[in-house]
């Protein structure tokens, strides 16, 4: 899942990008109010964390210019300000939820999840599936053939992308930045590692095959007729 983080703290934004990437999301972060609206205008996040005070345009601004473009996905506010006007302000603008700084991580991360769970409900299912594979994105489970796969959470994130795109050959430029958040870089073997680690979990031992190469374009996960 992808997430746009705004924040013009450098201390924090890092500190979020880090967090949120290690708990498995997909995060970009940047640290302007017209970027953010730019990028959740022109790009495709599951959830944007915006701080209210922000350069160029502040919090609320952003949150004004994606409801008014019809745009509906989770905003969780981040503020120092703990003003109860300003908590009704967000929430009647179209906020769907707003913590205050300071914070604990593991909480923010609660809110995440339980934001996501709340729009996945209405636009999305909670388990992924092919042939007897199931992940569980919330829970962030995978089954197969009812025994448990443990997934680092870079190849959680890998599988994910595959089985929401089943079907359809990814090339490494994709996943890199899809996955890694990085240009791919054609001298680098990373995709080629992390791939081969997932199938030998996800593939190794089961029939029939999900996960397929298809030489010189990329990668795709399929069932084989």
């Amino acid at each position: 899942m992808k997430i746009l983080v705004v924040e013009d703290e450098p201390k924090t934004g890092s500190y979020l990008h880090q967090g949120l990437t290690e708990a498995g999301f997909v995060v970009d972060l940047v640290r302007d109010g017209h970027d953010g609206l730019h990028l959740l205008l022109s790009g495709s996040y599951e959830l944007a964390i915006l701080d209210v005070m922000l350069p160029s345009l502040d919090g609320w601004q952003v949150l004004q210019g994606l409801r008014k473009a019809g745009k509906e996905l989770p905003v969780l506010f981040l503020t120092a300000r703990d003003e109860v006007d300003d908590r009704v302000k967000g929430l009647e603008l179209g906020a769907d939820d707003y913590l205050v700084k300071p914070f604990a991580f593991s909480e923010l991360l609660a809110r995440v999840r339980t934001l996501l769970r709340r729009g996945s409900r209405s636009k999305e299912p909670d388990t992924l599936r092919a042939a007897d594979l199931e992940v569980d994105l919330m829970r962030r489970r995978v089954v197969r053939s009812g025994r448990r796969i443990d997934l680092t959470s870079k190849e959680f994130a890998l599988l994910e992308l595959l089985l929401r795109r089943q079907g359809e050959v990814l090339p490494r430029s994709l996943i890199a930045s899809q996955v890694w958040d990085m240009n791919f870089d054609s001298d680098t073997n990373v995709i080629e590692v992390a791939v081969r680690r997932l199938r030998a979990k996800v593939d190794d031992g089961f029939v029939p095959k999900l996960i397929h190469t298809i030489r010189g374009m990329g990668y795709v996960l399929e069932v084989a007729e």
